[in-house]
């Protein structure tokens, strides 16, 4: 088990950088000055500066709400995505291999609950945590505590536990609650990934940044992470804008008075919506017609499992990693809400 753990940043799709030279840098379209970052740049900015224009011109009142939710996903999202990718080239590039051997215990069942609680100092969302996860494997780090740094760092970073606190000033537990299951779900799943994870479900894209000088294996390295975090975060955006047009809000009232529907309907609910952990809390909050239970599951899965996480999870580690560890997740972080909800609550 040791073994595998140890060898889960040796993946295929990762170079080696030992007997070939590191291939020769496509030629962009545009030049070398402008680039597909760059204009997803602009384009990202252009949509929100024209956001009333653009708005105004649709006259759909759907394709409005659509736009709106688009927009409102990806303003959140994307300055913690840019966060995440310059910490990771930062872990990537600055930070030598030797740091994680003593930062982390060297016994993998141990390093993960190491590596939960260091989501506290890291503020952040999940935009975020994904390629610093991702960085972390090919530094060296076992993928079962990365993968629980992951899940933890939304969730219970002092920003989102400050935010959950000011959103229920009259439940001061909903921030233990949440703080208390989602560590717990973080090691869980840390643990299950030890037990029956392998190396191979793991493959992190093709990196260029091999024999480059510090500041440009830097900026390569947060160019790479922005294209695959970035685009996928997009299309995330997009099927949540999708789905929140196409459910018609009454059934939520509907559910509301069923206890065990209406916490699989606020799981369900925080995997479609895609609201980053920063701004989750206040959405729970306003949705009063549920029990404190039912919300504790929406702050609880959110952060861990949804649409844009999934697909960022599929863009940086792989199709095979995400169907598998995605659905995991999402039954561990229910159940576990759910239990201590009926404790705490």
């Amino acid at each position: 088990m040791t073994a595998q753990t140890t060898e889960g940043h040796h993946h295929p799709g990762a170079p080696t950088g030992e007997s070939e030279p590191p291939p020769e840098r496509p030629r962009r379209v545009f030049g070398d000055r402008i680039g597909s970052v760059e204009v997803l740049t602009a384009v990202l900015v252009l949509l929100v500066v024209f956001r009333g224009p653009v708005s105004g011109a649709i006259s759909s009142p759907r394709l409005q709400t659509w736009t709106t939710v688009f927009v409102s996903v990806m303003v959140q999202a994307v300055p913690f995505l840019v966060f995440g990718v310059v910490l990771s080239a930062v872990i990537a590039v600055f930070v030598p291999p030797s740091f994680w051997a003593k930062a982390l215990p060297r016994h993998p069942a141990l390093a993960v609950p190491v590596a939960s609680v260091a989501g506290v100092v890291l503020p952040g969302c999940e935009c975020g945590s994904v390629p610093i996860a991702g960085s972390l494997i090919r530094r060296g780090v076992t993928p079962a505590a990365a993968l629980a740094f992951l899940l933890a760092a939304p969730a219970i970073n002092p920003i989102v536990l400050t935010a959950t606190a000011v959103a229920f000033p009259n439940n001061p537990e909903m921030v233990v609650a949440r703080g208390a299951a989602s560590l717990v779900v973080a090691m869980v799943m840390g643990w299950l990934w030890l037990r029956l994870g392998k190396a191979e479900w793991i493959r992190l894209p093709r990196r260029h940044d091999e024999g480059l000088g510090k500041l440009t294996a830097f900026w390569a390295a947060v160019r790479h992470d922005v294209i695959h975090a970035g685009g996928f975060l997009v299309v995330g955006a997009m099927a949540a804008a999708t789905i929140n047009v196409v459910v018609p809000e009454r059934w939520l009232l509907t559910l509301a008075d069923n206890p065990v529907l209406s916490v699989l309907a606020l799981a369900v609910l925080a995997v479609v919506l895609s609201i980053c952990s920063e701004a989750d809390a206040f959405v729970a909050a306003s949705l009063s017609q549920f029990s404190l239970t039912s919300r504790l599951v929406f702050l609880v899965v959110g952060p861990m499992v949804d649409l844009k996480l999934i697909s960022m999870q599929t863009g940086v580690f792989g199709r095979r990693f995400a169907t598998r560890f995605s659905p995991a997740t999402f039954m561990v972080a229910v159940l576990v809400a759910v239990g201590v909800g009926a404790v705490i609550l």
